[in-house]
């Protein structure tokens, strides 16, 4: 993976470049990238600078047996660790190495693929994948030995937020003072979830969402698509490549969703002193509680992005609603009145709450029923 070929990202490329020229490589750093912007490609095309010692902008294209390896992901002195789940019985203290077949795979074929993508490829979408204890002892093993080919070692901890405290414990001492010429780069989507102990000790890089122009291009170079088709859906993956490839290929899950948000709402607009409709409320929640977690989560952050779009609608903020409905008898712009600077707030709360208790384990069908209930007291609030 070279920065070439990555999508946008101009600045963060321009820095990552320059600590390699200036022999500044910071040891321990976190890349803190919304989901479908590239953190995973900048992590892998950053370690292939340094280890192949390339220069993208000169002719030198560095070490051509080193960017082989690259290419298929087995070079020796390149790590990952990533979050996983036992798939069966015999499958006991599951660590990343036990999965790298896999792991080459998904980076191949969806290079800005989602925590949810990796699940459903290893076939644990059911499970909560983790970065554990065992995980850790053996990132402390490997790093403790000499690098192959004798310059640096680098390892890639993708969706560091999933590391529990007991492997982030395990690892203070080495992302404080590591073995020398070894860099660790922490991949996450949240920030908030990494532990204070760890965070303090990283270097924190922040990016952005790609552009709707950055996504555009790469779909009609990539894809192979006409320029307007490419706008609509750069319109509304809203700076996430992932989203846009999914979009394009016609996500049956963006559907299903959509069909469970528009049930959910207009059953919660009838509820109010309608008993029987309640019911239908306890059934909906039923139903999505039968989901595995991650599928329950991503729902519940879909609804999190229409309530925005259709604030962002009332407010007369047009030029920034991407969202299309697919449903043909919903009016988007006939619910967008109802939720409004009143009852924004709690709405965003109240789903985000839903969220923290289903990643910790909490009992889905109370969850969603509880978070129903409360929607249809927000969903009648009165604007001013």
């Amino acid at each position: 993976m070279l920065f070439k070929d990555i999508i946008g990202q101009e600045n963060i490329k321009k820095f990552l470049t320059q600590t390699v020229k200036k022999g500044r490589i910071p040891h321990a750093q976190l890349f803190v990238a919304p989901q479908g912007s590239g953190a995973l490609q900048m992590a892998i095309a950053y370690a292939q600078y340094i280890l192949c010692n390339n220069d993208e902008g000169k002719n030198d294209t560095g070490d051509q047996n080193c960017n082989s390896k690259f290419e298929k992901l087995i070079h020796p002195d390149l790590h990952f660790v990533f979050p996983v789940a036992a798939r069966n019985k015999n499958e006991k203290h599951p660590i990343s190495d036990m999965y790298l077949e896999e792991w080459r795979r998904f980076v191949k074929e969806s290079p800005y693929g989602s925590l949810y993508n990796w699940y459903q490829l290893l076939g644990i979408e059911n499970k909560q994948g983790r970065i554990g204890v065992d995980e850790a002892e053996n990132i402390v093993k490997k790093l403790a030995l000499k690098s192959y080919e004798g310059g640096y070692k680098v390892m890639i901890i993708w969706m560091a937020e999933k590391m529990n405290i007991s492997a982030a414990n395990k690892l203070l001492k080495l992302i404080e003072e590591p073995p020398k010429n070894t860099l660790l780069l922490l991949l996450t989507e949240n920030e908030e979830q990494i532990i204070k102990t760890i965070l303090s000790r990283c270097q924190v890089l922040q990016f952005g969402s790609l552009s709707e122009y950055d996504v555009k291009e790469a779909l009609i170079k990539n894809e192979n698509i006409d320029e307007n088709l490419a706008h609509k859906i750069a319109h509304r993956a809203n700076g996430n490549y992932n989203k846009a490839i999914h979009l394009l290929h016609d996500d049956a899950n963006e559907l299903v969703f959509e069909n469970w948000f528009i049930f959910w709402v207009r059953s919660a607009f009838k509820a109010k002193g309608n008993a029987s409709v309640v019911q239908d409320l306890v059934g909906w929640s039923d139903e999505i509680a039968k989901t595995g977690r991650e599928t329950q989560k991503r729902f519940l952050l879909y609804c999190l992005q229409f309530f925005r779009q259709a604030l962002l609608l009332n407010y007369k903020a047009d030029n920034l609603v991407f969202y299309e409905p697919q449903t043909q008898n919903f009016d988007l712009k006939k619910f967008a009145p109802f939720v409004h600077g009143e009852n924004i707030e709690n709405i965003n709360q109240a789903l985000n709450d839903a969220v923290y208790h289903i990643e910790r384990n909490g009992n889905a069908k109370i969850i969603l029923l509880d978070l129903s209930i409360k929607l249809t007291r927000f969903l009648h609030q009165k604007e001013g």
